[in-house]
């Protein structure tokens, strides 16, 4: 009798299929061993370096993170703060035609897998010398601003410098430390230490910046993120999660948000660049999503634009979660643009309602490194090096191409791992909420565990026929049976298919 496949070899054979690599080649490791070395800065490197090393900087990451792209200062002052913000020096290490250059293009972005990792470069670099971790001097791209009371940024400076972090934390930490702090001040465990007062300015600073979010038009969605994560005792060695997240990831990706913004806005008035850019949604999506809103019975009032109404959704209400599911499909899909020039019409960001560029990952995703490395040339008044434009146009397709694969990995390990969550729950009956509606299948949420999957109609709901969409695509009529947006659905598991990561459900009449 053949043992059937563990979790882990799953996963694996996803990663075959996708053609993801396993490991670098030989002359990639090779290159980045000796590229290592430059970690130990020359004379010459800290010349043209401005040494911040005696800045208290810290790096705010999920724990046990070792790719440490960020590392941030900041202090108060009578109207508002300075901000410091490192960028890890990709192109310090990795040099323009080198073997650790042609394997990053291949690869295009830092895969993330609940078994294994596949960066962007090999551990020497990304987890190690190019990495911003404590206790080291480090080659960097430092931002600097002052932002004033209200939150607007003015970008001071961009120039090669080099920090030394004074800590490694996590959100998880500094959030406790910020609380402990609201509760009895001096109690927080970093209170005390260097970098601590940077930690009271994110918070500062994240929430003016959030306001200015909304201010502008901008807007966020608060989706609940499926993750798996190791977890012993289950039975497979993995779970599902539904990741929320926290305030802190919030303050700090705001710190990276305006970095971009500010990094697109150089680009735009210098007339070259790589921007990130989002439509805005088309207005029969935004009118639908309305009208599928009002069915439900959740208010939206004339002349109330898509993201105030966005903002009004609590994510702990189902039918406001479905709604906060829909909306991600209003927005659409994100994708890179280059220009020479003129900023072409339509490269703004949506979401962020404003132009935005990707700079602050750059041991993770690969456009990242060749932004830095031409904002560094456009703030010393440099003329933009002659490959920068077809290097940029190259990027384009590589990084549409990157995020692709992002997606269908990362749904793929979920789809795995929930069906090998549910396949010991074999003939349970789960409630589940309906987040989705399409003629020929349905997205349900199920709370524990937390499984959101699409479901077949003709195979849950009716032995052999499509539905029709009804009352303005909120519902879904199935002969005489009708499924809604936020209803709730009682569902019997009758298969788990291990190998495809399919679940099979029969829906019973309520």
């Amino acid at each position: 009798m053949t043992n059937s496949p563990t979790l882990e070899e799953r996963f694996a054979r996803v990663r075959e299929e996708l053609e993801i690599p396993d490991a670098f080649p030989d002359d990639v490791l090779n290159a980045a061993e000796r590229a290592s070395a430059r970690a130990h800065l020359s004379d010459g490197d800290r010349h043209y370096r401005t040494d911040y090393t005696l800045v208290p900087f810290v790096t705010i990451d999920p724990e046990g993170s070792r790719d440490l792209d960020q590392a941030l200062y900041a202090q108060r002052h009578d109207a508002g703060w300075f901000v410091l913000y490192a960028i890890a020096d990709v192109g310090h290490f990795v040099d323009r035609g080198s073997p650790i250059e042609a394997e990053a293009w291949r690869r295009g972005v830092t895969l993330y897998g609940p078994d294994v990792r596949t960066p962007l470069y090999p551990p020497a670099l990304g987890a190690d010398a190019a990495s911003l971790l404590p206790g080291v001097d480090r080659p960097c791209i430092l931002f600097a601003f002052d932002v004033v009371s209200d939150g607007e940024d003015r970008l001071l400076s961009v120039q090669p410098s080099i920090v030394r972090s004074r800590a490694a934390l996590s959100y998880e930490a500094v959030s406790h430390h910020l609380a402990a702090e609201d509760r009895e001040p001096g109690s927080g465990q970093f209170n005390g230490c260097d970098g601590a007062e940077t930690l009271t300015a994110l918070r500062e600073i994240g929430q003016i910046r959030q306001q200015r979010e909304v201010a502008r038009g901008g807007v966020s969605l608060p989706i609940a993120a499926q993750h798996v994560e190791r977890w012993a005792p289950a039975l497979s060695g993995y779970a599902l999660r539904l990741k929320h997240p926290n305030d802190v990831e919030g303050w700090n990706a705001q710190i990276s948000l305006m970095t971009g913004m500010a990094s697109a806005r150089l680009m735009a008035a210098r007339g070259v660049g790589l921007l990130r850019v989002l439509d805005k949604p088309h207005r029969d999506r935004v009118e639908a999503y309305r009208l599928a809103a009002n069915a439900v019975g959740v208010a939206w009032h004339d002349g109330m634009p898509y993201e105030d109404f966005v903002r009004t959704l609590d994510p702990s209400e189902p039918v406001h979660a479905a709604l906060l599911v829909q909306a991600g499909s209003v927005m659409g899909g994100a994708r890179y643009a280059a220009f020479d020039g003129s900023v072409p019409p339509g490269c703004s960001h949506a979401a962020i309602a404003s132009y935005y560029a990707h700079v602050t990952a750059p041991l993770r995703r690969l456009a990242d490194r060749y932004v830095l490395d031409l904002l560094v040339q456009l703030a010393a008044e440099q003329t933009p090096h002659g490959q920068t434009i077809p290097t940029f146009e190259a990027l384009v397709d590589v990084m549409a191409a990157a995020d692709r694969l992002d997606r269908r990995y990362e749904s793929r390990i979920v789809d795995l791992t929930e069906a090998a969550a549910m396949s010991s729950r074999l003939g349970e009956v789960f409630q589940a909420t309906v987040v989705r509606v399409r003629p020929d299948r349905v997205s349900v949420q199920i709370a524990s565990p937390p499984v959101r999957t699409d479901v077949s109609v003709p195979e849950t709901f009716d032995g052999g026929r499509v539905g029709e969409i009804v009352e303005e695509r909120t519902s879904l009529r199935i002969g005489e049976r009708v499924i809604s947006l936020g209803q709730s659905v009682s569902l019997r598991l009758d298969r788990a298919d291990l190998d495809a990561g399919r679940l099979h459900f029969k829906a019973l009449e309520t």
